[in-house]
């Protein structure tokens, strides 16, 4: 099944602008209320299922896509396509956040970004290398989770003082147990089996307030990808993921003390609930001496992550800075210690 959306004024295809967060007509002019539009103007074309192919409505092209893919645009013709029957149904979303942030800002925030590397090679810092950026709706699980923690420990208190000619050091030590139920509300952990775990981890925090029920005209004209991995398959990711502030929160409990040594620990997690969403990004791709670098953009917040190449030069002139620096720092305190003579 093959979704495009025709303008109703001049019948021409329609993509969802960014700025606007409405269904947009390039040629007219013309925007629409996603939430308002009809399904007249919505063109469907049914596929056989022996066939296995997509065919753009403009040119009648195949489109050909991974089987991942559930948007994305025609090859032949521009056309932005929706591939219905891989977002309907159970592989539906829930929830979408819309981009906010459009192709020519995501490019202009992403020079920005580069300039401010005061360790990349300078010609990285021009940012004219850009070989593509892609908008792409990242499938993710939220999951709200109950987290029931029993912890017992070990905890002293020190104390030291003196009587005399002699100093003495007290300590007292202590049972501590805690009871902790703490939960964690929509955690979101990337299922796409393309994108790089640790670049969608860092693209974090989404601002929720802008999550929309989830409807096709938001994922027309950017590429969108349907889950590869299930809630219960990514549910040891999210535990792990959230390991850590878990154990903050236990030991932000336990204060006052010298040491806590922990006896105990048991913890038991478990998935309240999981909704399937969209999260926007942009992703790109850039020609630096020979290789391509990837970073990722957070295509709500405009925040970048990613790797980007390091001048040795810059790095030793840094660390030289910082050398000599230190070296005069040390002169400086000499020349005052020893009453204005430098040693």
């Amino acid at each position: 099944m093959v979704i495009q959306y025709k303008c109703p004024n001049c019948g021409s295809d329609m993509t969802f602008d960014s700025q606007t967060g409405t269904l947009s007509c390039s040629n007219c002019g013309r925007q629409d209320n996603i939430e308002n539009f009809s399904d007249e103007f919505k063109e469907t074309v049914f596929e056989t299922d022996e066939a296995k192919e997509y065919h753009c409505n403009n040119c009648g092209a195949v489109i050909v896509t991974e089987s991942e893919t559930t948007a994305t645009t025609c090859s032949f013709c521009g056309a932005a396509v929706v591939l219905g029957d891989r977002v309907s149904g159970i592989l539906a979303p829930s929830l979408v956040i819309p981009f906010t942030i459009n192709k020519k800002e995501a490019e202009q925030a992403f020079k920005k970004w580069c300039r401010k590397g005061l360790l990349t090679p300078r010609g990285f810092m021009s940012a004219d290398r850009i070989k593509k950026i892609t908008g792409i709706y990242v499938p993710f699980w939220l999951y709200d989770l109950k987290n029931d923690a029993k912890v017992s420990a070990t905890a002293t208190r020190v104390r030291t003082y003196s009587r005399g000619d002699y100093i003495y050091t007290e300590t007292k030590y202590y049972d501590v147990y805690r009871d902790i139920r703490i939960d964690f509300n929509r955690v979101p952990v990337d299922a796409s089996e393309k994108m790089n775990d640790e670049l969608m981890d860092k693209l974090e925090p989404y601002h929720y307030r802008d999550f929309k029920d989830f409807k096709t005209p938001y994922l027309a004209g950017y590429i969108a990808e349907k889950y590869n991995y299930d809630d219960k398959e990514l549910f040891p990711r999210v535990k792990e993921k959230m390991s850590k502030p878990l154990d903050q929160y236990i030991r932000s409990t336990i204060h006052g003390y010298n040491s806590v040594t922990y006896k105990n620990k048991d913890i038991r997690t478990k998935n309240a609930k999981s909704l399937y969403a969209l999260l926007p990004v942009w992703m790109v791709y850039y020609d630096y001496d020979k290789s391509e670098h990837i970073f990722a953009m957070n295509g709500q917040t405009g925040k970048v992550v990613g790797k980007p190449p390091l001048s040795l030069g810059k790095i030793s002139a840094w660390f030289g800075g910082i050398a000599v620096g230190s070296f005069l720092l040390m002169r400086t305190v000499s020349f005052f210690l020893t009453g204005g003579g430098f040693f």
